[in-house]
């Protein structure tokens, strides 16, 4: 029996001890964490389940605006069952966690927090490990497999693409469209009022079940909301302090 490994074994074993290895960690340090909130802004959003039909327009607004490839989403969008009569969704981003597997295990430091609370890639960086998306409890990191040359179908009907595309063999993900929040704030527009500052899945909901707000201001969208609503949030059990948040269905609010 031969006892070389070739690269692929090597990355496949090396990417499982990573990341039974990080669990703990951010177990641990989770409630240290939920103290540490910068005084600056803290973006998130809230995505209402009870408003929520599923039509998908935010997957195809994202895909347009940050020129993803059709067989990729930032942004997916799942049916979890029924409240009553209605069907209930659940869509699901980058969770931008305050605490992130996906920035832990990066070898290269490709996965860094920005100190507004997203969590950035830096495409230059990657190497392609992979590291991240398996550590990433939310399945939200998408491996590039392939050049994308030809057309966007999203494009033009839901938007222009504001970014440049990635390189083959990089991990994509959302990120909460930060070229908008960016250039809108340099405009002196306010990030969840404002559309050109604000996350193209938020705009191109067609029934505003997704708002967008600094979690340190509580006039916000996401602070009124998150005051007055119940909420929840994805594998809190993990520690990694998400920031998007879930109004759940309910059968009155579809009544």
């Amino acid at each position: 029996m031969s006892n070389k490994i070739n690269r692929r074994d090597f990355i496949k074993l090396t990417v499982a001890g990573v990341a039974v290895l990080a669990v703990p960690q951010i177990i641990r340090q989770a409630q240290a964490l939920d103290t540490l909130t910068p005084n600056g802004r803290q973006w998130a959003m809230v995505i209402d389940q009870s408003k929520c039909t599923g039509c998908g327009y935010c997957t195809l607004a994202c895909r347009a605006h940050n020129d993803i490839p059709p067989e990729i989403s930032w942004n997916v969008v799942t049916k979890t069952g029924t409240v009553g009569a209605q069907d209930v969704y659940i869509a699901r981003p980058c969770m931008q966690c305050a605490h992130a597997p996906c920035v832990d295990v990066c070898p290269v430091k490709a996965s860094t927090y920005r100190p507004d609370g997203i969590v950035q890639m830096d495409y230059d960086r990657c190497i392609g490990c992979r590291y991240c998306e398996i550590a990433c409890p939310y399945g939200a990191r998408s491996f590039n497999w392939k050049q994308f040359d030809g057309p966007n179908p999203s494009v033009p009907q839901w938007g222009q693409p504001e970014v440049a595309r990635r390189p083959r063999g990089v991990v994509e993900k959302c990120s909460f469209c930060y070229q908008r929040i960016d250039r809108g704030l340099a405009l002196g527009f306010k990030p969840g009022i404002d559309e050109d500052a604000t996350p193209a899945c938020v705009v191109a909901c067609p029934v505003g079940a997704r708002q967008f707000g600094d979690l340190n201001d509580p006039e916000s969208n996401v602070s009124k909301l998150l005051k007055g609503r119940t909420s929840y949030r994805l594998r809190e059990d993990l520690g990694t302090l998400p920031h998007v948040y879930y109004l759940p269905a309910t059968e009155e609010a579809h009544s």
